[in-house]
């Protein structure tokens, strides 16, 4: 039974990771920080530091977030339980050219609220290591 569930909150993880990768998910306020935690963080692959406020405000004028712009191109996610209500996925992505090396922690406090990203980080990979 434990494997079942450990494989059924990674697979959510994962639903949920794509829907933020979604256009018209990043151009919704109200969709995009229903699958944020209020504590989030994330380290863009600008180097930038973000939060939740500023990642709510700011992610409809983000990249990928146009229906009629470049999209997110993932490959590779794999997740894995860290602890009950717990799960770090790893993946890449190529957007407009670009390859990025993803590393995402999602948290469920509760079955009401359901998955939300706790932290994300984005590391750009060269040319010559793609």
């Amino acid at each position: 039974m434990r494997v079942t569930q450990e494989t059924d909150d990674v697979n959510e993880a994962i639903k949920a990771e794509r829907r933020l990768m979604d256009p018209a998910v990043r151009a919704s306020r109200g969709l995009a920080a229903a699958l944020l935690d209020p504590e989030f963080v994330e380290v863009g692959s600008s180097g930038r530091r973000y939060t939740y406020d500023e990642m709510a405000a700011e992610l409809a004028d983000h990249p990928g977030s146009s229906a009629d712009g470049p999209r997110y191109e993932p490959s590779h996610i794999t997740g894995v339980v860290l602890a009950p209500g717990l799960v770090h996925l790893t993946y890449e992505t190529r957007f407009d050219g670009r390859h990025a090396r993803r590393s995402s922690l999602w948290r469920r406090r509760d079955r009401e609220t359901g998955w939300r990203m706790y932290y994300h980080q984005g590391t750009p990979v060269p040319p010559d290591l793609a």
